[in-house]
């Protein structure tokens, strides 16, 4: 029987999945400028088994056209928010085997910044940290931001990013030998030089020349997750990522798009079993199906075209409300622009497909509402729910699901008194209790390290030792 994973999506905003939620009188999300909110869910889910808490996060926010969405503003859609790496470390403290998982989007700085800032979050975590490698979101909105004259292209922001997580793996496995650091009081050494060495890389988009200042941490590495379901998505993803998160809302789809990641993996020499694919999962939970069905509707309730609309177009860059509503998406892919250059998986899930018609614009709008960038969607009591998350994995051959919280922390509570145990019951829970790195709480490894038969220790071991000819 398959072990299944847990995690749990958040912003560090006031809602999550681009829908709307916070006014409801059971969600306290509008509260996530205060630490104790936080504090509050680590808690909850170290408490009830959860292998990580997963943030979003980016510096865009959905545009209708040229401009802010005013939607996206009155709502609280995508907008606004801080940055959840700052408050990883608080929540550590809290905490002793819970995981967390942050989202940094490549092509925004240097891979040593980010490599620096994920080493100090590994650190002050104790080697429970994860980075969510992302090319962006709201990718329009980010290139005005930023003072970008144009966005970059969706295939060259990927050919960046590979280029990118491979720098950032060098300085993390080469640029310090185990035991360089010697802190030694008697002697005086900090540091043994020979053990100490320079990265030199020369790409296309990114170069370096120089010492990683950061020492050695629990996984070195982060644990390498990845967002994003295009086929250049699961093409990165098959390369670098140990663990996916998987666009699911078709049981069918999201099946085809595990199968071929997994077989792209093996492609690459991989173990395909051996990454963890997850998809995102919002339930609702009562102690009856009638109840569970009340919120599911209360919910539903809060929802609008408008909400739809400008969530969409932020990840799209699509304005569903200015087309032919009796129209398909394909009235606007031939017009430039940035169709198909931004959020590719959301517009080819709507084209038509294996013999299927493409929906009306007004088809997707009402497929869309509640959904916004969440996954499946499943209700009823404990053990009903339970018994929807089984049949979702045997049927995709998911490895796991990130909760997606609708009244906050309300949801995350109900989900951990009331599934968890059910599952744990069953078998589908790991009975590790013992703090543990967060890759060996995901991929099941003896040791905290990247493992050595993954490429980028490889490439990474290459370029260290030619640098080390060369100044020997």
């Amino acid at each position: 029987m398959k072990e299944l994973h847990f995690g749990v999506f958040e912003v560090f905003g006031p809602q999550v999945g681009g829908t709307h939620s916070w006014p409801h009188p059971l969600s306290d999300s509008i509260n996530f400028a205060d630490p104790d909110h936080w504090v509050t869910i680590a808690k909850i889910l170290e408490e009830g088994g959860f292998d990580f808490l997963f943030f979003a996060d980016g510096y865009g926010y959905p545009m209708i056209g040229d401009d802010i969405s005013r939607t996206a503003v009155e709502r609280g859609v995508n907008f606004s928010g801080y940055d959840p790496a700052m408050i990883i470390p608080v929540l550590a403290q809290h905490t002793k085997r819970l995981g967390f998982v942050v989202t940094s989007s490549t092509g925004l700085d240097h891979p040593v910044q980010l490599a620096r800032r994920f080493s100090t979050l590994d650190q002050l975590t104790g080697g429970r940290i994860g980075w969510n490698i992302v090319t962006g979101a709201s990718q329009n909105a980010v290139a005005k931001v930023l003072g970008h004259d144009t966005m970059l292209a969706h295939d060259t922001r990927y050919e960046m990013a590979a280029e990118y997580v491979r720098l950032a793996v060098q300085y993390w496995e080469q640029a310090w030998d185990d035991g360089a650091l010697v802190a030694d009081r008697e002697s005086g050494v900090y540091a043994d030089v020979s053990g100490i060495h320079r990265v030199d890389f020369g790409g296309e988009h990114y170069r370096s020349a120089g010492y990683f200042t950061a020492p050695p941490t629990p996984q070195r590495t982060p644990v390498l997750f990845q967002a994003g379901t295009s086929p250049k998505g699961r093409a990165f993803a098959a390369a670098h990522a140990e663990c996916v998160f998987v666009q699911g809302t078709v049981p069918k789809h999201t099946a085809s798009n595990v199968a071929d990641i997994r077989r792209r993996a093996a492609a690459e020499g991989r173990d395909p079993a051996g990454i963890k694919l997850m998809a995102g999962l919002t339930a609702f939970v009562a102690e009856s199906e009638q109840a569970a069905q009340q919120l599911e509707a209360e919910f539903d309730a809060l929802q609008s075209d408008e909400i739809v609309a400008a969530l969409y177009a932020g990840n799209t860059g699509i304005d569903l409300l200015s087309l032919n509503p009796d129209e398909t998406l394909h009235q606007v892919l031939g017009n430039g622009g940035p169709v198909g250059q931004m959020g590719t998986s959301n517009i080819e899930r709507f084209l038509g497909k294996d013999g299927a018609d493409a929906p009306r614009v007004r088809e997707i709008l009402d497929q869309l509402r509640g959904r916004g960038t969440r996954g499946f969607r499943v209700s009823g009591t404990g053990e009903q729910v339970a018994d929807q998350i089984e049949a979702l994995a045997a049927e995709t051959d998911l490895d796991g699901f990130l909760i997606e919280p609708v009244f906050d922390p309300r949801d995350l509570r109900v989900f951990s008194q009331e599934v968890m145990p059910v599952l744990r019951h069953r078998g589908r829970l790991s009975e590790n209790a013992e703090p543990v790195s967060l890759r060996q709480q995901l991929l099941g490894r003896r040791g905290s390290r990247l493992g050595g038969d993954h490429h980028l220790v490889g490439d990474a071991a290459e370029v260290v030792s030619k640098t080390a000819t060369a100044v020997s």
